[in-house]
């Protein structure tokens, strides 16, 4: 069963995560009391997380095994160059299906509805005729838009009668196109024939690295000013984070450079350790900024055209 096993990705459980931020976004912005039901919700609601994710990795791996032997680590996953029963595999598709949307609904009916859109999210990006993932462009925002249900699910764990704002969601799943595109970018350059590229992944048939690069740069862009755009209304201290944020994108844009990037395997950037000092010290200044209020900002707001004294 280990090959079995191995299909379910259990090492990318820790991309799960994202649904973090969404769950301290609700807590400061609905002031919900932090309890120890809330940490029961939070754990359930994780591991139910995990659960779709790793029903989508599933058929992910064996409808792609086809186009993963062309790849020059993927060809070595357990599907490729083992071989697996397609009953077992869809077998265990509905079965952690089923877990994940009976754990979801023990934290509530809103959390349920956003692991019923992961999940369908996993069936069009991977599933004939709609697979989103042979399209140009559609590939990276069909797959990014998981980082959006991530931040919902994180948010209705504290509050299952609120919605986040649409700025902060909008912030979010730009981010994650991004992230999405920078490893596109990163395998393009890694596989570095074109041809063998496309036979990988056919959205790779009408990439170019710059087209590429020029659409990483344009998520990043529209992430900052969606992000940007909610700072400013709902905690204006958040301003003084904007250039480390800027400058949290262009370091994971630099990794992409890398020869055999871990931003092909997001999974895997535990291990840059100056991504992840970069990452806590954006945190620490995160929570500081967060408990600190700067009277002094609030000029930033105010719509008034200031006059020239005297003049």
């Amino acid at each position: 069963m280990k090959k079995y096993i191995r299909i379910m990705r259990l090492d990318h459980w820790i991309k799960q995560l994202f649904i973090l931020p969404g769950l301290v976004a609700s807590l400061f912005l609905t002031k919900t009391a932090f309890s120890g039901e809330l940490i029961w919700k939070l754990c359930a609601g994780f591991f139910a997380t995990c659960l779709i994710a790793s029903a989508n990795y599933v058929i992910n791996e064996w409808l792609d095994a086809e186009f993963d032997k062309y790849h020059p680590t993927k060809k070595y996953r357990s599907v490729v160059s083992e071989g697996v029963s397609g009953r077992v595999v869809w077998a265990l598709w509905a079965c952690l299906s089923l877990a994940g949307f009976g754990i979801s609904l023990l934290v509530n009916i809103p959390f349920l509805c956003m692991s019923g859109w992961l999940w369908l999210m996993g069936l069009l990006y991977n599933v004939k005729p709609f697979r989103t993932k042979d399209v140009p462009y559609l590939d990276v925002l069909s797959e990014s838009v998981n980082n959006a249900i991530r931040l919902l699910m994180g948010w209705f764990i504290a509050s299952g009668t609120t919605v986040p704002p649409s700025s902060l969601l909008l912030g979010y799943w730009m981010a994650g196109a991004f992230l999405m595109a920078t490893k596109r970018f990163a395998e393009y350059r890694m596989i570095g024939d074109r041809k063998v590229a496309g036979l990988y992944r056919k959205s790779f048939r009408y990439y170019t690295e710059q087209s590429l690069l020029v659409s990483a740069f344009f998520y990043a862009m529209c992430s900052v000013f969606f992000l940007g755009t909610f700072l400013v209304k709902y905690r204006i201290e958040l301003v003084l984070l904007m250039p480390f944020l800027i400058g949290l994108f262009g370091y994971y844009f630099h990794l992409s450079f890398a020869r055999d990037s871990a931003v092909q395997k997001p999974e895997k950037l535990f291990r840059e350790k100056g991504l992840m000092l970069y990452l806590l010290v954006f945190i620490g200044l995160f929570i500081l900024l967060m408990s600190v209020d700067i009277p002094g900002l609030n000029i930033l707001t105010d719509s008034k055209i200031l006059s020239i004294p005297g003049a």
